[in-house]
Formats: structure tokens, C-alpha cells, sequence
């Protein structure tokens, strides 16, 4: 730790029989020729003129602008409705085509093809979740961080005689890396799967992988309230804080990250519960905290808050700018700093207060977020302070009920001007090299709003969010993209991407419990299946194979595994064999079909020298399935595809070929069916460079 418009008559029923067909035939609107056609017909329209004119070499400028999660399907679309027309405009000058995503299509595996031109196998990065196989638990496959390997101990204080550091765990070399060994200057803007950013000459900041202070990627917030929540023992990751309204005051604690300096014992740890099986004797870290005051107007619906001399007010319903906190490690010597926002649900009749994640303070960063070091506060000094963690949109806050849609959608659109304000700025710095932005709302509002728009969502509510939320930020999007146009210029070389598109999520698929169920997974006592957790009831020594991750299925093979069992080369690859046949046939017998479409062997079907870091089999799930979130953490509920009755409505975990991202451009497209890394060898080819040996793609571009 680092110290200091025209209505379209396309239905939506007609729309989803469409995408219902193009999940069950595995080709996409728009795709392969009908992409060139879709192309041709703009161009008609708009009146398509030649190429402009680019300076050469060096002085060359590309950006890039990576929307995550946009679909080709919904761009086609809302622009065949009239909804986009810089889009339309940007194909008839150049190109659109869907562009292949990678196996399995989750944002950090398909940012990492993008980044190094390499497919999972290559850079290592295959799921959210890696698993340790000598102790079958998981761990986020990004990154890690290490404490300081030496300390001096006294009394109740261990003081770091080293700096710990955070390390990134993907493999190979970034493309902008690249770009710096031939003099290109690169701004990566909030890049996936790149923190702690790699070093390079350029600038740099990092994106999804990014945590908050606690150390987690879906960010932990705190809600402060009067009255125990229905659902409280529901919520987890985050922090539940009871609270009394005394006098028209409230006091409390805003818990920080551990004390690193600190061990006491646990019974000590101020804010933070025993754990079951834990000593009270045991030494842990404590917690840091901060004093929070609340004074409630007796009789308005507003509140003043006093935290660390920082005083303001609050109407219910506001949210307060951004709060810098500074939580206290050693008294005079260290401190770790961060920001957050509050957000005065309620004054009465119950207190309900929302905190965000801690964000690492992009001034005072107490991991690394940027390269060089001070941009992240550089950025901060021109654009104002913003979200640092990876994933800023709360969707835990609107899984656990303490959001409404509504609520969730006004977060979304404070993040998104915060995204434009710097796009804004970005584009005025521009001269040369590339530039590469990085857009996550079009992703995470996907995810959380479907069910608003889909009637045959087993979720589907019209009445506590926006029914058009996602339509408004494909619009949104296209807007955005006008206002690039006009700033970029006539030098410049356009690409429009992202790195997947999008599913409904109807179904859940408990796929630990589907193998349990057909022989792979043997539980010690059968009878306790429900209540096992993290695994802790398999019995390893006659399980085959489990599943772990979102898309990962592995064979608990002898000399890998803790107590593998899978021994010979032949068992094994007859168990793949096996597994592969079994899923391609799993059937859902209620719905009459298939919940599974692609089954990848990833030493059989990817490339490169790091197929055993991650599972043996990447499942594919059909339109409208995706694995349940017991199961991907050694659960084993009984039913095999419950409905998903969650506010995570839609997803892109499933059969690659399913959901594609998008490819536009002023270039024209030159390739048939371009796939992620073929983008990274067009970008580099731009500027005459050859793609490294271990990359996969072709330049997809006109030169």
C-alpha cells in the first residue's frame, strides 16, 4: 500500500424473434455480407464520400472509442429507426461489421485479446475468477496485491520495512506498449484489465479490474438505516449499519480499509463482526474508521452533515458531491486517502443513507491507477474528481433492493457526464498517436435495466425504472459521437468498438448441480447439498470434475489438483471428451431446450502457452441462459434452471458466437468476419507496424 426522432414499425416482438433466431442459428443480423450490404445502403444514403486525407507516419492520429457491451443488433436497430444518424453517417464513410468477441465473451478475457492480440490462451486472462488448484479456491485473475514482505514488530504495531505492491497478472505485451518502442504516443483512457497500468511512455488509466479501498471490484458500499432491511441477510459485499435517530442526530462510523500497521486481537477489531470459528484472541488487522454526524431537520426533509471538519447539507433525495475521507494508520506518520459520495435517501420515517465504495483518491492514489504516476491527479485538476474504481455503477445497490431503478439510472448518468467531461478533454489535448476512451455505461446498463424493456423477462416490472433507459443510451452514444466528429478533424483515423454484445438473462443455470447430479461432483453427505458453501462438502477424492467461474468447467486431475483423481493423459482427455458430449445434451425439460451451445476444450481450441492457467472447458450458453451465481462459488441448489428473478437481467456470459461486439469505422472494413485482435493488428498497422509473432490477428482495415 502506497502511503500518503423516427419511430421504427420493427417491433419489439419481431426484434426479440429475430435475436431469438440469431441465437439458434448462431448468425447475426447485420453479419458477413449483410453487414457489407447494411454498409452499402448507408453509404447510399448519406451520400458516402472518399476517405479523407490522413497525415502519414508518426504524426498520424487514430482514436478509439471502446464502448463496452454495445450490440449490433440494438445499433442496427435504433439506427434503421433514425435514432443515430452520426453512426449511420460513420458507416456510409467507412465500415460496420460485428465483430468477433472472445471465448468465453466476458469484458476482462475480451479487452485482453484487444489489448495484446491474443486469444485467452496467449494472455491468461480467462474469467472474472481463477482457481487455486491446490486449495480449489478462487482468485480475481486481474490482479493481486502484496503486502510488505518485511515488518518490524512492536507491541500491538508491525510497521513495513518494504512497500507492498499490486501486480497485473495478465500476460503479454500491450499493443500501446508496442506503439511507445516505435515513438507513438498513446492516452489510454480507463482500459480494462489493466491495473495496475503497465509501464509505458505514454499515459494511462486504469479501468475495469480497479478496486475500491476495501480491495473489491464491485465496490462495498454502506447503508446507514434506522430499520432492519427485509433483506438483510441477503446482502453481501457490502455494509449494513443500524442506526438510532437520538435528539434529531445520528451518530455513527464510516469503516475504512484494515490498519496494515496494526494486530490485535479480534474481539478488538472495531467494526467488524467475529467470524464464525474465530478466536477472540486471534490478531487481525483492525478496522480504520472515521466519525460520521448527521443533524436532521426537525421539520424538513434535510440533513447536515459533519465529517473530518467537512460540513454540507442535504435535501432527501440529493446526492452530496465528492467527500474526501482520510482514515488514520499511524497517528502523524500515515494515512490512506480516499473520496465517495453520499446519498440522503430518506430522513423519516426511517433514516436511509447511502455511502459509495471509497474510492481510491485519483490526487493521493494509494495504489497504483495511472502511468505516469501524478495523471490520475492531473486528471483530476482538469476535469474534477471521478469514480477510480473499475465497475463506478452500483448494480449491487440495485440487486439489493436499496436502490430503485430510477435511483440507479440518475448514478449511471452522473458517471456518464463525468466520462464526457473527460472525453471533452482528451480531445482538446489531442495531436497525434492514439488515444483510446473507454465508455462502460451502454455494459452495465444493459445488465441492470433489461427487464424494464423485455416483457418476457421472468423479472419484468414497468413501474420502478426507466422501460428506456437502454434505448436512451444507445442515443446517447450516437450524440456522443457527433460531438467526437466535430472535434476530431479530418486527420483522423475513426474506430468505433466494443467487445461483446448482449443477452437477455431468463434463466439461471446451476451447472455444479447439473454435475452432481449426472455423476462428475460427489458430495460427502448428500443429504447437507444445500447447505454446502465454497465447495466444503465435495468429496474431492471421488469427484472427476467441477465447475468454477462463470464459464469454467475443470477436471480434477491427479498431480494438479490438491486431490485429484483424473491421472493419466488418455483419462483425462477421455473425461474432456465425456464432459464435452454431456453439455452440448443437457436439456431443460420445462422450456424444451438446449442451455448450452458451445463447449471449447481450451488447450484443443486456443493458442498460446498459458491454456493451463485457466479451465479445461469454457461453456457457451444459449440466448436466454447463463450460469446462477450459487454456482460459480461451490454451491449446489437443487433445481437445475430456476428463473432469474434478479435486477441483473441480461448478460454476454454465454456462446460467443451469440454475442458479438461492434465495428464501425471511416476506414473501410476489409475482412469478412474481424474478430477483437484483428482490431489491435489494424491499429498497429496504421503506423506500418507488423504484429508481434504470438498475435493472432490480420489488419482489418483499408491502409
Amino acid at each position: 500500500m502506497v502511503l500518503g426522432n423516427e419511430k421504427s414499425d420493427f417491433s419489439r416482438r419481431r426484434f426479440l424473434q429475430a435475436m431469438a433466431a440469431a441465437g439458434a442459428s448462431l448468425t447475426l443480423l447485420g453479419g458477413g455480407a449483410n453487414g457489407r450490404a447494411f454498409a452499402e445502403d448507408a453509404a447510399k444514403a448519406f451520400g458516402a464520400k472518399p476517405s479523407p486525407s490522413r497525415r502519414e507516419g508518426k504524426a498520424r492520429k487514430v482514436l478509439v472509442l471502446g464502448i463496452d457491451g454495445m450490440d449490433p443488433n440494438l445499433l442496427r436497430k435504433h439506427i434503421d429507426a433514425g435514432e443515430m444518424p452520426n453512426f449511420a453517417r460513420l458507416i456510409a464513410q467507412g465500415g460496420f461489421s460485428p465483430l468477433q468477441t472472445s471465448t468465453p465473451p466476458q469484458s476482462p478475457v475480451a479487452w485482453s485479446n484487444f489489448i495484446t492480440g491474443m486469444d485467452p490462451g496467449g494472455h491468461g486472462i480467462f474469467d472474472f475468477l481463477h482457481r487455486d488448484p491446490a486449495t480449489i479456491q478462487p482468485y480475481l485473475s486481474m490482479s493481486k496485491t502484496q503486502s510488505a514482505a518485511h515488518r518490524f514488530n512492536l507491541g500491538s504495531w508491525s510497521l513495513p520495512l518494504s512497500s507492498g505492491k499490486a501486480l497485473q497478472l495478465r500476460k503479454g505485451k500491450a499493443f500501446w506498449q508496442v506503439l511507445g518502442e516505435h515513438g507513438i504516443p498513446a492516452t489510454i483512457y480507463k482500459m480494462p484489465a489493466n491495473f495496475p497500468p503497465v509501464p509505458f511512455k505514454g499515459k494511462s488509466l486504469s479501468g475495469l479490474g480497479t478496486p475500491d479501498l476495501a480491495g473489491s471490484q464491485g465496490g462495498e458500499y454502506t447503508f446507514f438505516t434506522s430499520r432492519h432491511l427485509e433483506n438483510e441477510k441477503e446482502i453481501t459485499g457490502s455494509k449494513v449499519k443500524l442506526v438510532e435517530v437520538r435528539d434529531n442526530c445520528v451518530e455513527s462510523k464510516i469503516v475504512g480499509p484494515d490498519n496494515e500497521f496494526r494486530r490485535v486481537p479480534a474481539s478488538e477489531n472495531e467494526g467488524q463482526e467475529l467470524l464464525t470459528g474465530e478466536s477472540e484472541t486471534e490478531l487481525k488487522n483492525p478496522k480504520t474508521t472515521i466519525d460520521l454526524r448527521v443533524f436532521l431537520d426537525p421539520d424538513q426533509p434535510v440533513a447536515k452533515f459533519e465529517i473530518q471538519g467537512q460540513e454540507f447539507i442535504l435535501k432527501e433525495g440529493e446526492w452530496s458531491d465528492w467527500i474526501h475521507l482520510e482514515f488514520k494508520m499511524v497517528p502523524g506518520l500515515a494515512s490512506v486517502r480516499a473520496t465517495c459520495r453520499l446519498y440522503l435517501q430518506k430522513v423519516r420515517p426511517d433514516f436511509r443513507l447511502y455511502l459509495s465504495p471509497h474510492q481510491i483518491d485519483p490526487e493521493n492514489p494509494a495504489l497504483p491507477i495511472s502511468t505516469p504516476g501524478d495523471w490520475s491527479r492531473d486528471l483530476a485538476r482538469k476535469v474534477g474528481l471521478y469514480y477510480t474504481q473499475g465497475l463506478p455503477v452500483d448494480t449491487k445497490a440495485l440487486s439489493h433492493r436499496i436502490f430503485s431503478g430510477f435511483e440507479y439510472w440518475e448514478l449511471s448518468n452522473f458517471i456518464l457526464r463525468e466520462r464526457l467531461r473527460a472525453l471533452d478533454y482528451l480531445l482538446e489535448t489531442f495531436e497525434r498517436g492514439v488515444l483510446f476512451f473507454y465508455i462502460c455505461n451502454i455494459d452495465q446498463d444493459s445488465h441492470m435495466l433489461w427487464r424494464y424493456q423485455d416483457p418476457q423477462h421472468p423479472a419484468y416490472d414497468t413501474t420502478t425504472g426507466p422501460t428506456d433507459g437502454i434505448a436512451t443510451r444507445y442515443r446517447q452514444m450516437d450524440e456522443m459521437l457527433g460531438r467526437v466528429l466535430k472535434k476530431m478533424g479530418d486527420d483522423t483515423d475513426l474506430i468505433v468498438m466494443s467487445d461483446h454484445g448482449f443477452s437477455p438473462f431468463y434463466w439461471e443455470v446451476n451447472l455444479n448441480t447439473w454435475l452432481l447430479d449426472k455423476g462428475y461432483v460427489v458430495l460427502k453427505q448428500r443429504w447437507r447439498q444445500e447447505q454446502c458453501r465454497n465447495y466444503d462438502e465435495v468429496d474431492w477424492r471421488h469427484t472427476t470434475a467441477y465447475a468454477l467461474g462463470l464459464n469454467g468447467v475443470y477436471v480434477n486431475r491427479k498431480g494438479r489438483e490438491v486431490y485429484g483423481v483424473v491421472d493419466s493423459d488418455k483419462d483425462y482427455q477421455d473425461k474432456l471428451n465425456e464432459l464435452e458430449k454431456d453439455l452440448l445434451e443437457m436439456q431443460d425439460p420445462e422450456r424444451k431446450g438446449r442451455p448450452i451451445t458451445q463447449v471449447i476444450q481450451t488447450r484443443r481450441d486456443l493458442h498460446g502457452g498459458n491454456t493451463g492457467i485457466g479451465p479445461d472447458i469454457i461453456v457457451g450458453y444459449n440466448r436466454g441462459y447463463r450460469v446462477s451465481w450459487k454456482s460459480p462459488m461451490g454451491e449446489f441448489p437443487k433445481e437445475h434452471f430456476p428463473a432469474n428473478l434478479d435486477a441483473w437481467s441480461a448478460d454476454h456470459c454465454v456462446d460467443s458466437r451469440v454475442v458479438p461486439g461492434i465495428l464501425v469505422s471511416n476506414r473501410k472494413i476489409t475482412m469478412e468476419s474481424p474478430a477483437l485482435y484483428d482490431v489491435t493488428a489494424a491499429v498497429l498497422a496504421l503506423y506500418g507496424i507488423s504484429p508481434l509473432p504470438e498475435m493472432l490477428g490480420r489488419n482489418c482495415l483499408e491502409g
